[in-house]
């Protein structure tokens, strides 16, 4: 009897989509035939995407619009240029398609050519996509990764089909065969709009490193902060601590990670006195594979989301639990989601007010000059992965929720 068979949808690069991998490589060593669909946008990332491929037991198929060849190009041309129309009729004329999203028509057309026993949604126009596939007939999944209606920063939401994306997630969520979330927080907030089961929380978190900070002496150089992302950019609380931090007496240097926006540096820099310029540091984007190694060179993970847009208030991102497996101590602003791990695991951190900062310089410079007391949370953040905060400790409801959904029969088509 052949193993059966799921489809786990995105709309984003594997290397930038790590919840995908981990879903995917779990289900494919479980035995499932698993077959990953993402769409191919740039070529640096689709070598990425390629490296992590390798010795992965699932499949993986593309949309391409990524290379050099003038079928490619001309492809890509038409999907931006049709993006970008959509987005302005929706920004000018409040007129909403599926379309302002990315190539939403191409992987509805993809999915449906693909039939499995389970297909699993994860990003926005896999969302999108889901309600059309269970009208199908088709038993279907979703992640709630973000809540996409309630994202991004007011300069950005004009172009947003916000009501489009209301309707897909209220009807997704009412008739898949089951709902996972990143956060208790997220899931209670789902269940209460859209008057849903409630979905299952499926934590960020990551399998246990091998080498964490606590593998290392704690040494005399001044401590070092950490903060990663893919983009370096505005509305993810970094100016509201580099001006707490600016203003610190023990010395310290702060590390962000990622792809920077244009012209951010320069304005985060004019936040920060001359004088103490040359400790703010900026690292290029590192591999999947690179970044847990690469977190435990550093002291303190900064987890910095703001209470808006909502989404960041709620959910939990995978910085807060990789900060933990690397044996980081934490400092992380008091969002709901975040909150949820700070009060399981209270002594791995230090759990601040977001948009305060005369405090924070306090809390920062008692913290920086008590080299014992950042080394105890930094063994505390480790033991709080190791005994609950890893993929291993979540994988095992993914596969239960899986099971039950191959056992319930189908959706009948609507």
């Amino acid at each position: 009897m052949p193993a059966p068979s799921i489809l786990i949808l995105t709309a984003a690069h594997l290397c930038r989509n790590p919840r995908v991998v981990k879903e995917a490589t779990t289900l494919g060593a479980a035995g499932y035939a698993v077959t990953v669909m993402s769409i191919s946008l740039q070529e640096r990332f689709e070598r990425l995407d390629l490296e992590l491929m390798r010795g992965r037991p699932f499949t993986r198929r593309v949309i391409n619009y990524a290379g050099r060849n003038p079928v490619v190009r001309a492809r890509d041309f038409l999907q931006r240029s049709a993006t970008w129309s959509a987005r302005l009729l929706c920004s000018q004329l409040k007129l909403e398609t599926a379309q302002s999203l990315g190539p939403a028509s191409a992987l509805l057309r993809f999915a449906r050519s693909h039939p499995a026993d389970l297909t699993i949604a994860h990003t926005e126009i896999p969302i999108w996509a889901a309600q059309h596939l269970l009208r199908d007939g088709r038993r279907v999944a979703v992640d709630i990764e973000d809540w996409y209606s309630e994202d991004l920063l007011f300069a950005d939401r004009h172009s947003r089909p916000l009501r489009l994306l209301r309707r897909a997630e209220e009807f997704v969520l009412n008739h898949v065969a089951y709902a996972s979330a990143t956060s208790d927080s997220m899931a209670a907030a789902l269940t209460a709009a859209y008057h849903c089961p409630r979905p299952i929380t499926l934590h960020n978190t990551f399998p246990l490193q091998p080498r964490s900070r606590i593998d290392r002496p704690p040494g005399t150089e001044p401590p070092s902060f950490i903060w990663f992302s893919q983009t370096i950019g505005p509305g993810r609380g970094l100016e509201l601590f580099l001006s707490a931090w600016a203003r610190t007496r023990t010395p310290s240097r702060v590390y962000l990670l990622g792809d920077e926006r244009p012209g951010y540096r320069a304005h985060l820099l004019s936040r920060v006195p001359a004088n103490r310029r040359e400790d703010l540091r900026f690292i290029p984007l590192v591999t999947p594979e690179e970044l847990p190694f690469k977190l435990a060179e550093f002291d303190i993970g900064l987890a910095l989301e703001l209470h808006w847009p909502r989404n960041r208030d709620i959910t939990i991102t995978n910085k807060i639990f990789q900060y933990l497996n690397a044996g980081l101590a934490v400092l992380a602003t008091d969002t709901a989601g975040q909150t949820e791990v700070m009060r399981a695991a209270p002594e791995c951190g230090l759990l601040v007010t977001a948009h305060e900062t005369a405090q924070l310089t306090a809390r920062l410079d008692e913290l920086l000059a008590d080299r014992p007391r950042l080394r105890a949370y930094q063994q505390a953040a480790r033991t709080a992965a190791v005994e609950r905060y890893t993929w291993e400790h979540d994988a095992p409801g993914l596969l239960q929720a899986v099971d039950r959904a191959l056992a319930a029969p189908p959706p009948s088509p609507a």
